[in-house]
């Protein structure tokens, strides 16, 4: 079972991620290294809203990587590059608003 790293928001919400993924995040990913953390890792300069895309597209982005792995063995579904490039034109059209957050 994957370990679990918590990123909790300045208003105590709390984001609930599989290690992998936290290890994506240069910032978080020298602490959990340093050991500067006991799986509950303050972001308070980051918006909930931002938090869940920025964790939205590493799920993405190592489901697709790990699927490519694992189908070479199983009959997994392998996320083709072409999907991939898909997903992530549809995920960058956002609010340009929230570009600035």
């Amino acid at each position: 079972m994957a370990r679990i790293i918590m990123l909790r928001r300045s208003n105590d919400k709390v984001f609930k991620v599989e290690e992998a993924v936290a290890m994506e995040l240069q910032t978080i990913k020298h602490m959990i290294e340093d050991d500067c953390t006991n799986n509950d890792i303050p972001l308070p300069n980051v918006s909930s809203k931002i938090l869940t895309k920025v964790v939205e597209y590493y799920k993405k982005h190592i489901h697709a990587t790990t699927s490519k792995s694992f189908s070479k063995d199983t009959a997994g579904s392998e996320i083709s590059d072409e999907d991939l490039k898909s997903w992530d034109s549809k995920f960058i059209k956002v609010d340009p608003t929230n570009l600035f957050d």
